[in-house]
């Protein structure tokens, strides 16, 4: 027996993988959605989301490119994941091109951004509008990218932009971009994503349960709160420590978790365990 038939659910519930299933609409989070959609659906060229780490930004980017293709073909949408810092300005264009659909984008730029104004003038005259989302944008550290941003923001035809972009990262994203004044004053709309709180992480773990199948109250109103305590409302730790909690309780044999539960996990994750009066 597994720690979710235990427990009767469908699924693993705390899983750090971005799913959109599991995407949490907090009252700072639905603001977030409402703002960047209305940067990208007005194209007001660059957006720029700045997160903590493990603050939900990815499942944020996600739940951005779901609702965008929700919209029944209003746009021409697609995410990037930077994974290092070596990505050249070169690279990403062409990536970019080939996400919004050019076929065999070119190895040079003066030939490449041609065929991109092309496309993207393709998508505005079929009433279209198009989008590149890119997530962990922090990894982007070469003013030549930036210098490309900035080149994306003057495609343009006469009342409007040709492509809005939405970057997500840490808050050392804004520190990259220092590098290219010109850019950070195209910056048109700046989300910050924080930390949930109390009842936030509460209804957090609410959520997650319910979406895996949960029909009982697992988490005591103790645990919850101790988790928020040790956690300070980072989805990432959440998740590490309900996960942890929920296998625990199952080895003992216990049917809900408690906050004595939740500090011993914590300790055995090695997490630092603030005071007793953080977070209050």
């Amino acid at each position: 027996m597994s720690y979710e038939q235990h427990f009767g659910l469908n699924e693993q519930p705390f899983s750090n993988a971005a799913d959109g299933r599991f995407f949490f609409e907090s009252e700072q989070h639905q603001e977030a959605l409402l703002r960047i959609e209305h940067s990208i659906s007005t194209m007001k060229g660059l957006a720029v989301a700045i997160g903590g780490a493990g603050a939900g930004k990815s499942l944020l980017a996600r739940r951005v490119l779901e609702r965008l293709e929700d919209k029944g073909g209003e746009y021409e949408a697609a995410l990037l994941v930077i994974v290092h810092s070596e990505v050249s300005a070169d690279w990403l264009l062409r990536k970019i091109a080939a996400q919004l659909g050019v076929a065999s984008p070119k190895e040079h730029k003066a030939e490449l951004l041609p065929q991109l104004f092309d496309r993207l003038a393709e998508i505005h005259a079929a009433g279209r509008k198009a989008c590149v989302i890119i997530d962990e944008a922090n990894m982007l550290r070469n003013r030549e990218i930036f210098e490309e941003f900035r080149g994306l923001s003057n495609l343009e035809v006469p009342g409007r932009k040709l492509i809005s972009v939405v970057l997500f990262g840490l808050p050392e994203l804004q520190d990259n971009m220092a590098c290219d004044p010109p850019l950070v004053q195209r910056v048109a709309l700046r989300v910050t994503i924080k930390p949930l709180d109390l009842g936030g992480t509460a209804n957090y773990i609410r959520h997650r349960m319910a979406v895996a199948g949960c029909r009982q109250e697992v988490f005591s109103p103790d645990s919850l709160a101790e988790v928020y305590r040790v956690s300070q409302g980072v989805p990432r730790v959440i998740n590490t420590l309900c996960d942890n909690a929920l296998l625990e309780a199952f080895l003992v044999k216990r049917d809900r978790v408690n906050a004595p539960l939740i500090t011993d996990v914590a300790r055995d994750l090695g997490l630092e365990i603030p005071g007793p009066e953080a977070g209050r």
